[in-house]
């Protein structure tokens, strides 16, 4: 398959750029919608997913949108062609595609610019951590609408916390970037114009650490997200009883801090 001029490769709706230092970069490519989320998206979505969970070479998966927006959230022209029965399953399919990336073995960073909006938000907030311009504005407005967020209520109040998460669930306020900072729905916010390159160097200082603890402690977190104990101390155990490298950079690190 030809690649554009920035690496990636082309689709009708998902750029996907290959590993560079570690770092590679999924970007929702429908611009003239605002990347809203339709089942096209979800088929391209997943095929992407499966192709970053491949990348061996990867350690941090930047996502972000074309265009003015991150993603305005699902596309409302197809909500309102779809049974109830079809939305319920439209809404389990897009609950499964945002659970793929906590599965994934990379660190994967929400680049928000624009608008990230009811699934929109929901996608930012499935990542490990997000980095927002100071323009950005975030917000759940389904409940203005009269329904709830199809999906990712449980993660969004694991990220903030109940009274925040209400707040926004409830009030469908939308937030500017540095309130989202202030309450930790987004871990970083930048003047715009610098917003990609200082993700790409933060995702850059992340790579540096190995794959394995990267993906060791993103696959705990998993887990007790969803209720179970984590296994932190096996883990650990496991890196240094089966992983020669884990000891050779403890025994670099050790020599490094004797020296000076």
């Amino acid at each position: 398959m030809s690649r554009r001029a920035d690496g990636s490769e082309p689709s009708a709706l998902i750029a996907l750029e290959t590993a560079v230092d570690g770092v590679a970069r999924l970007t929702l490519d429908r611009p003239a919608a605002l990347n809203a989320l339709n089942r096209p998206m979800a088929d391209a979505l997943e095929a992407a997913l499966s192709r970053v969970a491949a990348m061996d070479d990867a350690r941090v998966l930047l996502v972000a949108g074309r265009g003015r927006a991150f993603c305005a959230g699902n596309d409302i022209t197809e909500m309102g062609e779809v049974t109830a029965a079809e939305a319920e399953t439209l809404a389990r399919r897009w609950a499964a595609i945002m659970d793929r990336f906590a599965v994934l073995p990379q660190v994967t960073i929400a680049v928000i610019a624009g608008h990230a909006l009811g699934g929109g938000l929901m996608l930012a907030v499935a990542q490990d951590l997000r980095i927002a311009s100071d323009r950005a504005r975030l917000g759940l407005p389904e409940v203005t609408l009269g329904f709830n967020p199809a999906y990712g209520i449980a993660r969004l109040l694991d990220v903030l916390g109940g009274g925040h998460g209400r707040d926004l669930l409830l009030t469908g306020r939308t937030l500017h970037a540095t309130d989202a900072l202030r309450i930790g729905l987004v871990n970083r916010v930048v003047a715009a114009p610098t917003l990609a390159d200082t993700a790409t160097a933060w995702a850059a200082e992340i790579a540096k650490s190995p794959r394995e603890g990267l993906a060791a402690t993103k696959e705990i977190v998993a887990a007790i997200r969803s209720g179970g104990p984590g296994g932190d101390p096996a883990a650990y155990g496991a890196a240094l009883r089966t992983g020669a490298a884990a000891r050779d950079r403890i025994r670099a690190f050790v020599e490094r801090r004797g020296r000076r």
